[in-house]
């Protein structure tokens, strides 16, 4: 018999993480024009934390409401990747060439 693990989250904690996250989402949003690229990321990051701490929430109150998580976490991290990659390659040509 497999001995079950304590629940590692509070149904409270996780309102104030969501709480947090949407704040986050909503500075990202209204300040975008600053950094476009910078804040889309932080946007889509957010989104993704929200969506792990809403399904969460969800188990630990016993109902499921939200369907295809799994997409919609998969399709925000892809943003926040692509951009990421793109930076780093990015960062990678603002060397200049070394001369010997």
């Amino acid at each position: 018999m497999m001995k079950k693990t304590p629940e590692q989250f509070e149904i409270e904690t996780l309102k104030q993480i969501r709480n947090r996250l949407d704040y986050i989402n909503s500075i990202a949003k209204t300040y975008n024009y600053d950094n476009p690229e910078l804040m889309d990321t932080i946007d889509n990051l957010a989104a993704v934390a929200n969506m792990f701490a809403k399904v969460k929430l969800e188990e630990l109150q016993g109902k499921a409401e939200t369907s295809s998580p799994q997409g919609y976490i998969v399709s925000k991290l892809g943003n926040s990747y692509s951009r990421m990659k793109a930076y780093e390659k990015k960062k990678d040509t603002d060397f200049p060439p070394w001369k010997l």
